[in-house]
């Protein structure tokens, strides 16, 4: 897509309009009725806007990838489902020898912030698991996991939380990214 059809330049000024079809959004919803009137006054304020104030460019390193988002989305839910008799069963158990919980450190593949913050959060959200310490600068996570008694359990979840990772690297990841899971050093 040429991204240049997605802009107006006014002078030495530019502004892109996703981001004045964005700010006429927020326009509109601000008045709380959505008439024509205002969705135009936003989408000419908008432009004013960003005409005298431009913004930088700014790439946040996430590329949307709706086959991926579908299967991240979906898996999620299967993981949310399947998570909750293994917590109760673990509730119900607690005082049974043998149910160690433990915490475990997995360094992930990517350096993406995004991918680094999207996995840490999917982790916590499904029963079981709960991302306690977060290195960025080794791209490691420190989780306490239920369930996890002895070595093999533990590799289980590691391997666990690395196919999380890819998922959501199939799902926004770049293709940096994307070259990370697979191991390759250069394009």
């Amino acid at each position: 897509m040429d991204r240049s059809r997605l802009t107006v330049r006014v002078g030495g000024r530019v502004a892109r309009l996703p981001i004045v079809a964005w700010l006429a959004l927020v326009w509109v919803l601000v008045w709380d009725r959505i008439t024509l009137a205002n969705a135009i006054y936003g989408f000419v304020l908008g432009l004013a806007l960003l005409l005298a104030f431009p913004f930088p460019a700014v790439d946040p390193g996430v590329r949307l990838r709706p086959a991926g988002l579908v299967r991240f989305g979906a898996r999620f839910a299967l993981d949310l489902a399947r998570s909750v008799l293994p917590l109760a069963w673990q509730a119900v158990g607690s005082n049974r020898p043998g149910r160690a919980n433990s915490v475990i450190a997995v360094t992930l593949r990517t350096r993406s912030d995004a991918v680094f913050v999207l996995t840490a959060v999917a982790l916590s959200a499904v029963p079981g698991t709960l991302v306690l310490d977060l290195r960025r600068a080794t791209g490691t996570l420190f989780l306490h996991a239920l369930g996890v008694s002895d070595d093999a359990t533990a590799d289980l979840a590691r391997r666990q939380v690395l196919d999380l990772e890819a998922r959501v690297v199939r799902a926004i990841g770049t293709r940096a990214d994307l070259r990370a899971l697979t191991g390759e050093e250069n394009p």
